[in-house]
């Protein structure tokens, strides 16, 4: 059964790396040892070869014979001593016609002998073979010569062994694989060590926010772009779910107090209607101002069920092919006439001519009512808003400009929160920040977007994209 037990970061990766890096440093020193023997044979040939060169060139004197010189045994003992040969080796001098000249030992198995005669016209100067009685050889040859004239040959037949293992060598691998673990590992260690104290660092804000607490403190010196990123998008998240819980809060206390109070208002009118406290006249104006405390009511909770579809995804969309300039015409003469303040002005400006748009005419209808409620919101009394209509590119925009005090510059961020509410509108208007929040879904429901293009103390702009 596969364990779920959680280990840290650093035990994980840096267990996992030493492991992996056994391996390897083991595969890489039988590979070492293999070529460390390979290269001492292949020395070993070498230096036979030498061995045989240099009695070759000893042997032949100037007049073109062949000269054994009675103090060649104790070369021979010396060239085997410097160039580190087996002391079992068969040399054996002859010359042309096979007669044999010189030997090491005296005496050398017959068979030796036989086989060397026969190897005397190889051409390979360097060949393996094996004897039944004596093992494996290596037989090398060197012909003795004057100038081009062949005199005879010095043959060697050396026992094939594995050559003696150098110990300073494999102490050299041994230490250098050790070392070359160590520094690995401990490279790693450190890597690691590194990499995982931001993300436990993040792992322990991310505990911290669990609880409710969102003031962390997170550094952001790490050079690493992948962690930079980890690390600043953590902190915008907590950031704004600091601020999304001072919305809820606020809303729950703002929905509270804007609930009850039409509902006390409508309460306390009706009572007094149906006590005959105010009769007639009276009775009549109280019951219309219950009417309308009502349909705000009404207009609350339509907002909240709205939302709420937004929010789970239910989005209804259905395009049909308009004419923006008669659409935008009916939706704002539709809006003024709503209106109780009749000095409110829309003045629209078309900059081009049968402009055509795929769009939702209720959705669209819905973005320009909330955008026109706002404008109206800022009125002291009447107010103009101004309504650009114009294409650039592709898309199709409509610019809303209202003549009020703007948006004060702290607050611009975050209009399009969900539940935002500004100070301006707090203490005079009721609502629960879902209009502007609510008409840029919609607008990106049809393609396009809803943009703050700029406000200041003469007045504030949205603009409306519709993609064409």
């Amino acid at each position: 059964m596969k364990s779920n037990r959680r280990v840290p970061l650093l035990q994980y990766w840096t267990t996992r790396y030493l492991i992996t890096l056994c391996f390897g440093l083991l595969i890489l020193g039988i590979i070492s040892s293999l070529f460390i023997q390979y290269n001492a044979r292949q020395k070993r040939i070498e230096s036979i070869r030498l061995l045989a060169t240099e009695i070759a060139e000893s042997t032949a004197t100037s007049e073109g014979k062949i000269r054994i010189d009675p103090t060649l045994p104790r070369e021979i003992d010396r060239l085997q001593r410097f160039l580190g040969l087996d002391k079992n080796l068969f040399l054996v001098i002859m010359d042309t016609n096979r007669n044999l000249l010189f030997s090491t030992p005296f005496l050398p198995p017959r068979e030796l002998l036989e086989v060397t005669s026969l190897l005397m016209e190889n051409e390979k100067d360097v060949e393996k073979f094996t004897l039944q009685t004596e093992g494996d050889f290596y037989f090398f040859k060197q012909e003795i010569k004057n100038n081009t004239k062949v005199l005879g040959s010095v043959m060697i037949l050396h026992p094939v062994r594995e050559p003696p293992r150098s110990q300073e060598e494999f102490q050299l691998l041994v230490f250098m694989l050790v070392g070359l673990g160590l520094l690995g590992w401990g490279i790693i260690y450190l890597l690691t060590k590194s990499l995982a104290k931001p993300i436990k660092d993040v792992a322990d804000a991310a505990k911290r926010i669990v609880t409710g607490d969102y003031n962390i403190q997170l550094h952001e010196s790490t050079k690493e772009q992948e962690i930079y990123e980890l690390i600043r998008s953590f902190k915008e998240m907590a950031e704004r779910l600091r601020q999304m819980e001072r919305m809820r809060t606020e809303l729950l206390a703002g929905v509270t107090h804007e609930l009850k109070t039409p509902v006390a208002s409508i309460s306390g009118l009706i009572q007094a209607v149906k006590d005959e406290v105010v009769t007639a006249e009276e009775a009549k104006e109280f019951l219309s101002i219950s009417l309308k405390e009502t349909m705000r009511l009404q207009h609350m909770v339509e907002d909240l069920l709205d939302f709420n579809s937004f929010v789970i995804g239910d989005i209804s969309i259905h395009k049909e092919r308009h004419n923006v300039q008669k659409l935008i015409q009916e939706i704002t003469h539709q809006w003024l006439i709503g209106q109780e303040d009749d000095r409110i002005v829309i003045n629209t400006l078309f900059r081009d001519e049968q402009l055509m748009v795929d769009t939702d005419a209720m959705r669209l209808q819905q973005i320009l009512y909330n955008l026109f409620n706002n404008a109206k919101q800022v009125f002291v009394a009447g107010g103009k808003i101004d309504l650009t209509v114009y294409r650039q590119d592709k898309n199709i925009y409509l610019d809303v400009t209202d003549n009020g005090a703007g948006i004060p510059e702290e607050e611009q961020p975050l209009i399009f929160e969900k539940f935002f509410r500004g100070k301006a509108k707090k203490d005079k208007v009721r609502g629960l920040g879902l209009g502007l929040s609510f008409s840029k879904t919609l607008a990106k429901a049809l393609g396009g977007d809803l943009i703050l293009k700029n406000s200041s103390s003469e007045g504030t702009t949205f603009t409306l994209v519709l993609t064409v």
